[in-house]
């Protein structure tokens, strides 16, 4: 059995600014208002649930609030300089050099803020932080950058 949310339908999005290093468009600070997706796929419990819309729902609300409005930044990157000082962050990569107030950053463990990276970061961090039935078997995150054009990653259990 597999359940869905439709984070365009549901209001589970945020709106974030990044960059990709060397992409012919996307190295420029751009932004996007993403909408978040999740499949779970399992066996339904004693319940008759796979596992309570509620609790998957508000997982995602929370991952989403904290990159709403923000500079997404790759703190895993090989390619970023990202300098903190004096509640300012200092990004160089490219040739470029961007400085933010720091309140306005997030900084992922990733090594680029591509969509697909961050679906994989989401689907490990709802797999990590949140109590799933233990006939769940996967967990799926998509990302839309845009309607019609997502990025999934798939977590089995």
């Amino acid at each position: 059995m597999i359940i869905e949310i439709d984070g365009g339908h549901a209001g589970i999005g945020f709106s974030s600014c990044h960059f990709i290093p060397m992409h012919e468009k996307c190295s420029r600070l751009h932004g996007h208002s993403y909408a978040v997706r999740m499949r779970i796929e399992g066996e339904t419990g004693a319940d008759g649930m796979v596992m309570d819309f509620v609790v998957l729902k508000r997982r995602l609300r929370e991952m989403a609030a904290e990159m709403d409005h923000k500079v997404l930044l790759p703190a895993a990157s090989g390619i970023v300089r990202i300098e903190e000082r004096d509640g300012s962050v200092e990004v160089s990569s490219c040739g470029k050099r961007y400085v933010f107030p720091a309140e306005d950053v997030l900084m992922l463990d990733i090594a680029t803020t591509t969509a697909e990276e961050m679906a994989r970061m989401m689907a490990e961090r709802v797999v990590g932080e949140t109590e799933l039935p233990p006939t769940v078997r996967s967990v799926s995150i998509g990302l839309d950058e845009e309607r019609g054009q997502t990025a999934w990653h798939t977590k089995v259990l």
